[in-house]
């Protein structure tokens, strides 16, 4: 008999017993409900952090669950591969990018086995497998087919030291990360998915999302960014050329005395007199260096230029001047605004730098503005003044007659604006999946044949960070014949943004060995929409909306018969930890500091706030160190416990003690009556004690079962099963009711069973059974055992505590409120005093109020 909790050998002893059993291996089966959870995958980094700790806990927690509920439970893993820190690896380490990933995804992998996850090891892929991407591959292929990829011009950015396109992160103040020279923009043709075609379905779908948080269904919906409004046409003066603009405010037209345009407007150099040329110029190349977030900022500073040319209002033929404005982005709306100063604050702003003429066509009910006067726009509701026509009408039923004006006299139409923007998703790096287009001087873009794929990605290239991507200079990659015409061609070097691989991995986790389609429908049919998805908020805009894309894209191309990927999410919060630093040394790790002090230099640490675990900042915890010393329940358990799934989560160093606490009190819980439990059967007529203890037993399961199924407060959970281990140590009846006693503590394990899987079976076999604690199923309660025949009720006397009585749990309230008066506490604190009411909160609480 073992005697001793020893978390080290009990984990290798079941971690390699579900191993060789294939314990969580599944397949279709239509007789079984089906439960597919799933975690994001995470990149190949090297090692795990406390993060993937708690996300991936979260998905084991509800996997388990749902396998003892009889579900069929898919629950997979594998590696979002491709990427930039791959590359990053490889310049600064000299390592090829796909040694260093697959180097890593083993380290991660083992890392994975010993926290006892539940994964199907079976279905596990990396987006970098060639059995992968060449799927990815033939999608495009249908996508370009569809008019739903096509290739333009667009701006990156350009290190003209190292020779490559770097990504915005790769872009510091300006300067490449690198070699630190000054970064410069380059039009590049660049591949797109024409994601807008879906942005209509996109938002709709959002309002028949129940089970995702309204936060990321708010996110979307502002990303994709519907507006109603109108485009109207201002014709370019003394020219043929007019300027397009979409407005949501039509009924201030009449005020609009200035033309905005986006320093990367098309029309912004012909627009340009010759005069103003070199001006004009200089302010782009300016302009091209600002972080384009940031100037879309309120708080950015209003800079611009003016062309030297003017546009006419179409509605009071007044002489606009033109300017290029920095806070107008091209890709929002079309590029060019029409500015109306006296009611839109940034133009209010940028008319007062640069002294342009205000024109009040609002006026607010009760207020008269005066242009010489205003310090701020009215951007509120008011009637319109000095707008020929419509003075007088409220301007918002003047958005509909301006717009209907502009229609009849072909100067404008009625149009609906969106936000979003085709996502481009050309990338000129290495790591990456080759986009399967071939280039021929005679033909132009011609895709791989769908017989000639996968284009494979070579991996025998020199990779040095400069230069470019070794692609392009790779002769046995880059030469091949055109499909066409059987000419010499050249193969695209662009490779695929990594969210393209992130966007429909999950979709083949429900067939990962199919092999003549990128799903298997049937396959897909039974697995899929994924029932749970965890992962951070982050991924709001950019992952979850392209997977949603990306699923109805492969609906229509009749690969699946899906309409949105995911039924339900959960957002998990950070992992917390207070920093540390010295004066001398910066920032320290846990470990550097003994006794508060800096264990290099012996000064007082200072202590900082609790912020996200980061390397930068060493308050990070490695979670080999922390399953090396307590072991892999203990590590779960207390990233269960800490806090609200959905909330961030403070790490503390006593909280992790007294979990490993906790278990090792379950388990001398089990070993020490296990004498008394062995052979006993189930309880039968039991009072006193023993009925409590029934009754706390079946109230906790009961608690456990809601607080898991759906509602995630996996932290309240495992309370009331700490509640419930303390009850059995309470219990004193133990010798006479064995049976009570054994059913409190099989409810406990198998309770705990997702939270802490090892020891957990390891006492279900000690407790004599044959076969996993997850072949049990999960425990029901007993709605007669929940019957409670006398409750307390606390006695209050104005509001404070005086006493507490035991009432018949059926008790009439006058016998509640006779027993509360009698109670002899209650009846010293009214000595004196007048009784004026008694209220009775039946089951909880009696109020006297007296005076």
């Amino acid at each position: 008999m073992q005697e001793r909790y020893n978390p080290g050998a009990i984990e290798a002893k079941w971690q390699s017993l579900w191993q060789q059993g294939k314990v969580f291996k599944v397949k279709e089966d239509p007789r079984r409900p089906k439960y597919y959870v799933l975690e994001m995958f995470p990149y190949p980094s090297g090692r795990i952090h406390m993060g993937h700790v708690r996300n991936y806990s979260i998905g084991d927690v509800v996997a388990r669950f749902k396998r003892m509920q009889g579900f069929n439970v898919l629950h997979p893993m594998g590696w979002d591969a491709f990427g930039m820190p791959a590359e990053n690896a490889a310049i600064q380490h000299g390592i090829h990018p796909a040694g260093w990933t697959r180097q890593n995804i083993d380290n991660m992998r083992g890392q994975l086995k010993k926290m006892g996850l539940a994964y199907d090891w079976d279905r596990e892929f990396a987006t970098c497998d060639v059995e992968y991407y060449r799927w990815e591959q033939l999608i495009f292929l249908d996508m370009l087919e569809r008019g739903l990829a096509y290739k333009k011009n667009s701006a990156v950015n350009w290190c003209p030291q190292c020779r490559t396109v770097l990504a915005n992160e790769q872009v510091e103040d300006g300067c490449c990360w690198r070699c630190d020279s000054s970064v410069t923009p380059k039009d590049l043709e660049q591949w797109f998915f024409k994601i807008t075609d879906y942005a209509e379905e996109l938002l709709d779908w959002t309002e028949r999302l129940p089970g995702w948080p309204e936060r990321v269904l708010t996110m979307q919906r502002n990303w994709i960014g519907r507006s109603t409004g109108c485009e109207i046409n201002f014709a370019v003066k003394n020219s043929q050329t007019f300027i397009r603009v979409f407005t949501t405010r039509p009924d201030t037209l009449f005020g609009a005395t200035f033309m905005s345009l986006a320093p990367e407007h098309p029309l912004a150099l012909s627009l340009t007199t010759a005069e103003r040329r070199a001006e004009v110029e200089a302010f782009i190349e300016t302009v091209r260096r600002q972080d384009r977030v940031q100037r879309s900022g309120d708080d950015f500073v209003k800079e611009g230029v003016f062309t030297g040319s003017y546009c006419l209002n179409p509605v009071t033929g007044r002489d606009m001047p033109i300017y290029l404005a920095n806070f107008v982005l091209m890709e929002y709306g079309t590029g060019a605004v029409m500015a109306v100063p006296t009611h839109d604050q940034r133009d209010f702003e940028f008319a007062g730098k640069y002294g342009l003429p205000l024109v009040v066509v609002i006026q607010p009910e009760g207020r008269i503005l005066d242009p010489a006067t205003m310090d701020a726009a009215w951007v509120g509701e008011g009637v319109l003044v000095n707008s020929g026509e419509f003075d007088g009408l409220g301007n918002e039923a003047a958005k509909e007659k301006i717009a209907d004006f502009l229609e009849a006299r072909g100067l404008g139409k009625k149009t609906v604006n969106y936000r979003l923007r085709d996502w481009g998703v050309s990338r000129q790096r290495y790591w990456g999946t080759p986009i399967p287009i071939i280039y021929c001087a005679d033909c132009g873009a011609v895709p791989v044949p769908r017989a000639d794929l996968p284009v494979v990605l070579p991996t025998d290239v020199a990779f040095s960070g400069e230069g470019g991507s070794p692609l392009a200079t790779s002769e046995a990659f880059l030469t091949a014949n055109c499909p066409r015409c059987g000419k010499p061609g050249r193969r695209e070097t662009d490779t695929f943004d990594t969210f393209v691989e992130s966007s429909w991995y999950f979709l083949r986790y429900a067939c990962p060995e199919h092999v003549t389609a990128p799903l298997d429908r049937q396959a897909a049919e039974y697995w899929l929409p994924v029932d749970q998805y965890i992962g951070g908020i982050e991924h709001a805009v950019m992952h979850l909306l392209y997977a949603r894309f990306f699923t109805k894209v492969l609906r229509d191309l009749g690969m699946i018969d899906l309409d949105e990927p995911f039924q339900n999410l959960l957002t998990q919060g950070m992992v917390c930890m207070e920093t540390q630093s010295c004066e001398e040394h910066g920032w320290l790790y846990p470990e550097e500091v003994v006794d508060g002090k800096c264990v290099k230099c012996g000064r007082a640490a200072l202590v900082g706030r609790n912020e996200k675990m980061s390397k930068s900042k060493k308050n990070v915890i490695d979670p080999d160190a922390l399953i090396s010393r307590y072991g892999a329940d203990t590590a779960r358990l207390f990233i269960l416990f800490a806090a609200p799934p959905e909330k961030d989560l403070e790490w503390s160093d006593q909280a992790v003690e007294g979990c490993y606490r906790f278990l090792n009190r379950v388990w001398r819980a089990v070993y020490d009556n296990l004498e008394r439990v062995r052979g006993a059967g189930s309880p039968e007529l039991v009072e006193g004690a023993a009925r409590d203890l029934r009754r706390i037993t079946h109230r906790t399961i009961r608690k456990v079962t809601e607080d898991i199924d759906g509602r995630f407060q996996f932290n309240t959970a495992i309370a009331a099963v700490m509640e419930l281990i303390n009850a059995v140590y309470a219990f004193e009846d133990k010798d006479r009711y064995p049976g009570v006693l054994r059913e409190a503590l099989e409810s406990a394990v198998r309770l705990l069973a997702p939270f802490v899987p090892h020891v957990c079976e390891e006492l279900w076999c000690a407790l004599g059974h044959i076969g996993g604690i997850e072949s049990q199923g999960w425990p029901q309660w007993d709605e007669a055992a929940l019957v409670q025949e006398e409750i307390t009720v606390v006695v209050q006397v104005n509001g404070k505590v005086r006493g507490k009585i035991s009432v018949a749990a059926s008790a009439a309230e006058d016998e509640v409120r006779r027993l509360a008066l009698e109670n002899a506490n209650v009846s010293r604190a009214l000595e004196g005093l007048s009784l004026r009411k008694v209220i009775v909160i039946p089951g909880r609480l009696v109020n006297v109020v007296a005076g």
